[in-house]
């Protein structure tokens, strides 16, 4: 297949297949340059105060931190923010319109758990060409293949002003996050009988066309290219997956591929997406919780709930630099070093489409009004039981800027115990991207992928 294929091709031929939906007008696009962020939040704080107003994000560099060097890491930018109040199992009804089913759920499981609350700081921040480009976007970007696809954007939030819960689905899959990067990424689990050990570790490179390119006409509709290569356990060393995300499910193929040591080829690699479970975490998650959300999720439908004021994950670098050993509890992540705060987010919910299967009946996502990102998932089995929590603790790189969720996401397990936390480096790089200016899309081919996992 030709991967190189005009995006504005595909999207005047998808013209004829299937109805768009039509962006907002002019007018309402004005709102991002008034009450509106650039990315499309709210300006304003909330009634109490509580949330405060944005000021345009958090983008002062730490002159002591240097991206990819060994030892090097990101300080806790709001370390002498105190403590506002602690959510337990026992006053957690307090505070329960403020806490999602899952957060509930956890805090019932485990007792001694605990949630620290700090002030609300809205961090999140963009280049001015991702808020250019997200204004345009605006009154150009479309939904297409019944909201599985986009056509009309490039390079910054599709849907700021958004309509439909596919549109804020799209707004996750493409937030910003940077345009290349490069880091050491490790999966920790801690089993059902309260063990820690390490499931696999790696390098994972990533670079974004869809924040490269520099028109929608210049776009081949592949938004990020990117591969894992697996260094340890030793086992399991060489093994890579590598995938070529697309913007339109229902016109582009996507590209996915896997590199097993024992094989020695290259091979497509179909079912690393959906409920497959995913290698990288000894088969502990799911592919499609990767990142919060990773590769089609069209077996499910969607309804845009609205928007919440929710106690969230933010900020959480404290957590991001330390050892396993400090981070990882026997049951849950060691509570002192977790971040916590109330944000507005947008609360989608997902439940099985007709003649669909998957093992996760139902979905209840929350996205950060700020940046967009899925900071935290509820899942129900098909029983209607509470089953799956998903958390993104999000780190705060203002060299790029940006609050970065791909590198410190996991999932508890509330049925039958035990939890994972995937992406996040532990070791002495503790997360710190190489943010490489070098990466490009001839390193990220399934040719490159056999080269490099060979052993």
């Amino acid at each position: 297949m030709n991967y190189k294929i005009s995006y504005f091709i595909i999207a005047a031929a998808m013209m004829f297949s299937t109805a768009s939906m039509a962006a907002v007008t002019a007018e309402e696009a004005e709102q991002l340059k008034t009450t509106l962020t650039p990315l499309g939040a709210e300006r304003a704080g909330n009634a109490d105060g509580s949330i405060p107003a944005w000021d345009g994000g958090y983008t002062e560099v730490d002159p002591a931190f240097v991206p990819g060097k060994p030892g090097s890491k990101r300080k806790d930018f709001f370390a002498s923010d105190k403590v506002l109040y602690t959510i337990t199992s026992q006053n957690m009804e307090q505070y329960a319109d403020k806490l999602t089913d899952g957060l509930k759920a956890l805090l019932k499981k485990y007792p001694d758990y605990k949630m620290n609350v700090y002030p609300t700081r809205r961090s999140a921040a963009a280049p001015q060409e991702v808020y250019d480009n997200t204004f345009e976007n605006a009154t150009r970007a479309r939904l297409v293949s019944d909201g599985f696809g986009i056509e009309g954007a490039i390079g910054g939030t599709p849907f700021p002003i958004p309509k439909s819960a596919h549109e804020v689905m799209w707004n996750h899959s493409l937030h910003w996050e940077g345009k290349r990067i490069r880091y050491t990424s490790d999966c920790y689990l801690a089993t059902p009988d309260g063990k820690i050990r390490l499931s696999s570790k790696g390098e994972q490179t990533k670079m974004w066309p869809y924040y490269i390119a520099d028109s929608v006409d210049g776009f081949d509709g592949f938004t990020i290219r990117g591969h894992y290569i697996q260094a340890e356990p030793p086992s399991k060393a060489g093994e890579a997956i590598m995938a070529h995300d697309v913007i339109d499910y229902g016109n582009i193929e996507r590209g996915i591929w896997q590199y097993l040591v024992g094989q020695r080829r290259v091979r497509r690699a179909p079912s690393v997406s959906y409920d497959t479970p995913d290698t990288v975490t000894s088969g502990v998650g799911f592919f499609d919780e990767a990142f919060m959300q990773f590769g089609p999720w069209n077996n499910h439908e969607y309804k845009l709930i609205g928007k919440k004021e929710i106690i969230i994950p933010y900020n959480n670098n404290r957590a991001a630099a330390a050892s396993p050993e400090e981070i990882m509890g026997s049951n849950f992540h060691n509570p002192d070093l977790m971040r916590w705060e109330l944000h507005r987010v947008w609360v989608v919910e997902a439940t099985l489409a007709p003649g669909k299967r998957h093992v996760v009946a139902k979905r209840k996502f929350y996205y950060d009004e700020d940046t967009w990102q899925i900071m935290l998932l509820d899942g129900w089995d098909a029983e209607g039981n509470m089953w799956r929590f998903a958390y993104n603790y999000g780190l705060l790189a203002p060299e790029i800027p940006a609050l970065v969720g791909s590198t410190y996401w996991g999932v508890y397990n509330l049925l039958e115990g035990g939890y994972y936390v995937n992406g996040g480096s532990h070791s002495d790089d503790a997360i710190q991207f190489s943010i490489d200016s070098s990466v490009e899309a001839d390193q990220i081919t399934p040719e490159a992928l056999a080269e490099m996992g060979a052993r």
